[in-house]
């Protein structure tokens, strides 16, 4: 049995099952035109060209090997160099997976196994382009070393600052949180996975470069708007040191586009039941603004 994938959106959809898939040219969903892929395509090619699929075509390009999709930047007709991110979370899974980490974690001792298992579903409700079946693979127990590893820290601070008498000396429990905070986003980047196999990622960027957008977005809260554009500048800042990837990872977000999007979410939120909605649209879009593209085309997307 073949596994089909076909291209909406720019988006990648799939895996579906040789049923499935004749069951989507049934119903419309998938046309003529549409773009698809299986095991064997040399890369994207129209439906109408795969003569499994639509008789009247020409015989598809044939490769030997491959069970992963090409990245489809690299040339759908008519379409941008760059593919963004998509979501597909269930509403109602999203809410009582996230009262369960939140609740759960207030008993401190789950908290490094709920924080995997919660960013371990989340990762898999990411669609990447020619990505499928994205997976997070990370262990609880390095998270439950630097958890109770910072606990115990904060503990010999708290001590010390009240032997000695230096109150501002519980505040450098501050820097280990943003260590903590960078050693995070390297570890989730280097551990993320397709069809479980590891996608071979790291991060490059640097804790001393961490640590100045870090402070800039404090400075920035009392601006009371500033901090939006500090916001969007980090996250182009994360995107771009990502590395291990044939194509560049950037982000297109603005200040004014984050701006406006948490200032509705804050109202909309305010009415408590919309909350999950809310936070799921706030997602899905700055995925849609994170976009694969050619690493010569990066510069022109910052």
């Amino acid at each position: 049995m073949s596994n089909w994938f076909y291209a909406a959106n720019g988006q990648q959809q799939g895996p579906f099952g040789d049923a499935q898939f004749r069951d989507l040219i049934a119903s419309g969903t998938v046309r003529a035109d549409t773009l698809v892929w299986t095991e064997g395509m040399a890369g994207w090619q129209k439906a109408m060209e795969v003569p499994e699929l639509m008789p009247t075509g020409g015989p598809p390009t044939m490769a030997m090997g491959g069970t992963t999709p090409p990245m489809m930047g690299g040339g759908m007709p008519g379409e941008a160099s760059g593919y963004a991110l998509g979501l597909n979370m269930g509403i109602w899974d999203f809410t009582w997976r996230t009262l369960a980490f939140f609740v759960g974690s207030l008993f401190i001792i789950p908290f490094p196994w709920l924080l995997v298992w919660y960013i371990g579903w989340l990762t898999s409700c990411v669609r990447v382009p020619g990505r499928p079946n994205l997976s997070f693979t990370g262990s609880a127990m390095t998270v439950a070393a630097w958890f109770f590893g910072s606990i115990g820290v904060a503990i010999v601070i708290g001590i010390l600052a009240a032997l000695l008498r230096l109150d501002w000396l519980s505040h450098v429990f501050g820097l280990v949180y943003i260590v903590l905070y960078w050693l995070f986003l390297r570890w989730f980047i280097a551990n993320l996975a397709s069809n479980g196999q590891p996608l071979g990622l790291s991060f490059s960027g640097t804790f001393w470069a961490f640590l100045g957008w870090t402070i800039l977005a404090l400075v920035s809260v009392i601006t009371i708007i500033g901090w939006a554009w500090v916001y969007s500048a980090t996250a182009r800042w994360i995107c771009r040191n990502i590395q291990g990837t044939h194509r560049a990872v950037v982000f297109n977000g603005t200040g004014l586009d984050y701006l406006w999007r948490v200032i509705v979410a804050s109202l909309a939120a305010s009415f408590i039941i919309p909350i999950p909605w809310v936070y799921r649209w706030l997602i899905r879009w700055q995925l849609s603004q994170t976009e694969l593209v050619p690493r010569g085309a990066a510069g022109m997307h910052s």
